[in-house]
């Protein structure tokens, strides 16, 4: 039977540590109930929150709908592809676990996107990514329950519409697709990518003269994001705040002109990322605070809570880095978390 809860608190199901509380909130531990859930006659789809690890969410106040925690595990081997592994991971499962647990079978791929905070049913939604790898890259496909239809469905990779940090989950599917599940093409044989900031550095010292595995790349991912990013369970934070910017070639040219240090990755269509962090700190915003909130001493494309945030803190903040680093660049910065109500 599925408890409904009233008036719940939010406050453990979300990373940066706001204070909310939920109108109605169940927990979800078998995708079946998720017929017993849109079957209720007080069921609002446009009104529902489905929520995983809270950790790329914001609450700015109380949530007046109902909350589906999604919390159901479960991960099996479900065939093979192209000498792949085809893996099915339940939404409710914790990422990193899940990421150390495929590194445990042998098989490689997602060792790049070590220690990223949430579940796997977010991860295609952000198309998660982190030192050159992209989750859309092992995604076979999504399994969902369609709103519309009341059915379950699979989305191939190419139905998921994945863009940088966007998918179909944000845009036409947002509000009408429930991840229930997500299955992973991952190799049995490892491919390194290590060409990415420190990472090679960091294995180097680690590994020395040996080639290194999956296992090596995951704790270097782990070393470096440690010693970057504050740990959820001690400081607030939901991760890397903004995008990184994709600008055109001709403002890049204009920007290198000025600032010949600026990182920066150039895209198959001729745009350019350029860092967000590196923009912030550019315009000696670390440590900067506001109210409770406060950017990351460490990593200036972290926001943390600092001292029991409220959101008029959060949002305050983020106003103010976003046009300091128009005003300095020209660049307008896209937060990556949620904010609700939007």
């Amino acid at each position: 039977m599925l408890e409904i809860l009233t008036h719940h608190n939010l406050l453990p199901y979300n990373t940066f540590g706001l204070h909310a509380n939920a109108a109605r909130f169940c927990e979800l531990t078998d995708v079946n109930q998720l017929i017993d859930i849109y079957s209720r006659p007080d069921f609002d789809p446009t009104n529902t929150l489905w929520l995983g690890g809270g950790s790329n969410v914001l609450f700015m106040e109380d949530y007046d709908g109902l909350v589906v925690h999604m919390a159901n595990k479960g991960v099996q081997k479900v065939g093979r592809k192209q000498g792949k592994v085809l893996l099915e991971a339940q939404a409710g499962e914790i990422w990193h676990d899940f990421v150390i647990k495929t590194i445990s079978m042998g098989l490689s791929g997602l060792e790049n996107l070590s220690l990223i905070p949430g579940t796997v049913g977010a991860s295609p939604v952000q198309n998660i990514g982190a030192y050159g790898v992209e989750v859309k890259d092992f995604i076979e496909h999504v399994r969902c329950f369609d709103l519309q239809t009341h059915e379950f469905i699979e989305l191939s990779n190419k139905d998921c519409l994945f863009n940088y940090r966007d998918s179909i989950f944000k845009h036409g599917g947002k509000g009408r697709y429930v991840i229930v599940s997500v299955t992973f093409a991952l190799n049995t044989q490892f491919e390194p990518v290590i060409q990415y900031g420190d990472l090679a550095k960091v294995i180097a010292e680690q590994c020395g003269e040996r080639e290194p595995n999956a296992k090596d790349v995951s704790n270097a991912v782990c070393k470096i994001r440690q010693s970057k990013l504050p740990n959820p369970a001690e400081l607030g934070n939901v991760g890397s705040f903004y995008k990184n910017p994709i600008i055109s070639a001709e403002k890049f040219r204009e920007l290198h002109t000025k600032f010949p240090n600026i990182p920066h990755y150039p895209q198959k269509d001729g745009n350019v990322k350029i860092a967000a962090g590196w923009l912030i700190d550019q315009c000696g915003l670390k440590g900067k605070q506001i109210g409770g909130a406060a950017v990351h001493d460490k990593q200036a494309l972290v926001l943390i809570n600092k001292n029991k945030a409220i959101a008029s803190d959060v949002r305050g903040l983020s106003n103010f880095i976003c046009a300091d680093v128009w005003v300095k660049f020209g660049v307008s910065l896209v937060a990556e978390p949620l904010w609700l109500p939007e």
